[in-house]
């Protein structure tokens, strides 16, 4: 049965102002420059420990360091938050067809619980598979790959939906077809990160032509 597959930050919601927001406290508080496009270019999408081991290598608890960051963006998140545009519809329509839905995140376990939530869309996901918990975090695919094992379905009957760098190398990798989100990054960074199509979000006209690939699938 084919399957979707979804990043979690800024493609099933927009919540990268609220860690942005977090990391520049966080950078401040360390006496570190928070420089213009700052987040985009070395948070965004990246895995907690491995932005610390960069910039701040005397840490002497980044995973605690981490798990703090984690809790601040948590009591910040305002509950309800809206999903990004078109993507309730979209899961209601992919469980009508009896297709399965998988998260495929580097954030962390109670983050991608408190996301899904807020956005009404928890129910709707059968399985995460979390960064952290994985041997390999994005941009390796093994993410990704898990994730279809875990359904049990080839690449050619899977879709992936990610917003950034590393998020699209990991799907890409995987071999699943890729349509980057234009939540923060334009259709060239995507398409050269590995996406083979991009969406505005998931009220894109495009979509359902992209989407009629599973149904093919499915038959």
């Amino acid at each position: 049965m084919p399957a979707l597959l979804f990043d979690l930050d800024g493609t099933m919601l927009n919540s990268d102002a609220i860690h942005a927001q977090v990391f520049t406290e966080l950078w401040q508080s360390r006496g570190l420059e928070v420089t213009d496009g700052f987040y985009m270019k070395h948070v965004h999408g990246r895995l907690n420990v491995d932005i610390f081991a960069e910039f701040l290598p005397d840490e002497p608890d980044p995973q605690g360091l981490s798990e703090w960051k984690e809790a601040q963006f948590r009591d910040r998140l305002p509950r309800p938050f809206p999903a990004m545009p078109g993507l309730l519809e979209v899961l209601n329509q992919a469980q009508g067809l009896g297709w399965r839905i998988a998260v495929v995140t580097n954030a962390m376990r109670l983050n991608a619980e408190a996301m899904l939530s807020a956005i009404g869309a928890r129910d709707a996901v059968e399985h995460l598979v979390i960064g952290e918990e994985c041997e390999n975090a994005k941009p390796h695919p093994e993410p990704y790959q898990l994730a279809m094992q875990h359904f049990g379905e080839a690449a050619a009957e899977c879709i992936a939906f990610e917003d950034s760098p590393t998020g699209v190398q990991s799907a890409a990798a995987s071999g699943v077809f890729t349509i980057g989100v234009r939540s923060a990054l334009s259709d060239e960074t995507l398409r050269q990160n590995g996406a083979d199509a991009t969406i505005q979000d998931f009220t894109d006209p495009t979509l359902p032509a992209l989407l009629d690939r599973l149904k093919g699938a499915a038959a």
